[in-house]
């Protein structure tokens, strides 16, 4: 962050300083949460959770270098203390935000935000210091916290937008409001919450509702490939950038295809000329991903070869996410366990299938091992039996559905498709997945494990991997 003394401090959030002796001493290292990643001059933030209370922690935190807390009540050390924690830290960020100067991107989408993110965060790193979120830190605590990370020398901040009800975004777009605005899909993640697409289209939308004017510099970068993004072109007062694979998009991808080892390549076509992309990345969902930032990026100045070259060098910044390891005896996992929505399953299983082709000149075949997709509401019977139907429809050689009723949904549509005999199982949990596996797997086999961050499969993926003595990180 940029150094503020507690006297700025208290007075941007509208605090009260307790037990501060020299209020003029200046904020010089991180903003943080976790008194674990206190620094010297650090600002250490003290919430209230439902589980744990950051005041308990406040002392441990100055006694590891933190300058002061902001808290809600006195803790005993140099302390600002307001009324809201959440409230004050995104005062404080749109403070420093407005002070610096830096152009500022935000995202939105059903699917894919954290990936597209990591992408255009690699490509404007080559134009100038960059910061953007580790991991998918998007709500009201995550996205002044990175916001705070910028320095004098940032040139560009990229911030990720969550929303679980209609409000939501507008709220974050307020803290720090962007200069320009990308919506990547309405899909159905949460769409049980929020009670269809329309309202999530509502959500999404608020992003380019709050981005300035056209002549204020205002850009909204819009999923032309989406019905329910593309509508949102009437709801900003800025000037629209289109991108996908159809012919009227502004920034579009030609020839697309997977390789043989399930990486997207296409020839990537811009206002400007056209260049081909071979990604480092796998599954072909990543093409929407790359154009989202390719527009992006265009847009701030770099040419379509820079484009084209940032694309095809760039690599996984976030775990979890189609994370692919050979392990030493030649099976490979795919641990896409992050999350999972509809959307994410199918594109994750059309991976699968491209790397599986590959696999089978080696006698190796394809597992998806695949649990719950959460938040589906009504639609989630559907869409589970729809996955399920896929995996056949794709050759998946062995589906492995882990977990309770939704799980045995996936199993059912791949019965009904004609997924017979020991095609698909159902087991009751990750330890009777790992055991299926450990006693059925075979050199060149590719392994997909994905479902809900609740299910906690990254566990699995991560303990097959430690069924050998090493394994070798690919597409990094």
């Amino acid at each position: 962050m940029i150094a503020l003394s507690l006297a700025e401090i208290a007075a941007i959030v509208g605090g009260q300083s307790h037990d501060i002796p020299d209020p003029a001493v200046r904020i010089t290292g991180p903003v943080v949460m976790d008194s674990r990643q206190v620094r010297p001059g650090a600002l250490f933030t003290a919430f209230d959770g439902e589980r744990v209370d950051g005041h308990d922690f406040a002392a441990g935190a100055v006694a590891a270098g933190a300058v002061a807390v902001l808290a809600t009540r006195p803790v005993g050390v140099p302390a600002i203390v307001v009324p809201d924690v959440v409230a004050a830290l995104g005062a404080l960020a749109r403070h420093v935000v407005h002070r610096l100067g830096a152009t500022t991107v935000a995202l939105t989408g059903s699917a894919g935000k954290t990936s597209t993110k990591d992408l255009i965060a690699q490509l404007l790193e080559r134009k100038g210091p960059t910061v953007y979120p580790e991991g998918n830190l998007n709500n009201e605590i995550g996205l002044p916290l990175t916001a705070l990370r910028a320095e004098e020398s940032t040139r560009h901040l990229v911030l990720e937008m969550g929303a679980r009800y209609v409000g939501d975004i507008r709220y974050l777009a307020g803290l720090v409001p962007p200069r320009i605005g990308l919506v990547l899909n309405v899909g159905s993640a949460h769409v049980g919450e929020f009670g269809g697409r329309e309202r999530i289209a509502e959500a999404k939308g608020e992003l380019v509702e709050a981005l300035p004017s056209a002549a204020d510099g205002g850009v909204a970068v819009l999923n032309a490939d989406d019905p329910l993004v593309r509508a949102m072109a009437s709801r900003t007062r800025a000037r629209v950038i289109t991108f996908g694979e159809g012919a009227n998009a502004d920034v579009r991808a030609e020839n697309v295809r997977l390789t043989p080892q399930g990486r997207p390549a296409f020839t990537l076509h811009t206002p400007t000329g056209c260049s081909d992309v071979t990604m480092r990345l796998y599954g072909e969902h990543h093409v929407s991903n790359a154009l989202a930032a390719a527009a992006v990026a265009h847009e701030l100045g770099m040419s379509v070869d820079e484009i084209a070259t940032a694309l095809s060098e760039a690599g996984t910044l976030s775990r979890w996410r189609m994370e692919v390891t050979e392990r030493s005896d030649g099976v490979t996992i795919v641990n896409d366990a992050y999350n999972a929505n509809p959307e994410s399953m199918r594109a994750a299983l059309r991976a699968l299938a491209a790397m599986g082709q590959e696999a089978q000149t080696r006698g190796g075949r394809t597992w998806a091992v695949l649990g719950l997709m959460a938040e589906l509401g009504d639609e989630a019977l559907a869409e589970h039996d729809a996955v399920g139907r896929l995996a056949v429809r794709l050759n998946v050689s062995k589906l492995v559905a882990v977990g309770g009723r939704e799980a045995s949904w996936l199993r059912l549509g791949a019965y009904n498709e004609g997924s017979w005999g020991e095609e698909s199982v159902h087991v009751s949990d990750a330890q009777a997945a790992v055991d299926l596996l450990r006693s059925e797997l075979r050199p060149g086999d590719v392994v997909l494990v994905k479902a809900s961050r609740s299910v906690g499969l990254e566990r699995l993926a991560q303990t097959l991997l430690e069924d050998t003595a090493e394994g070798e990180v690919a597409g990094r």
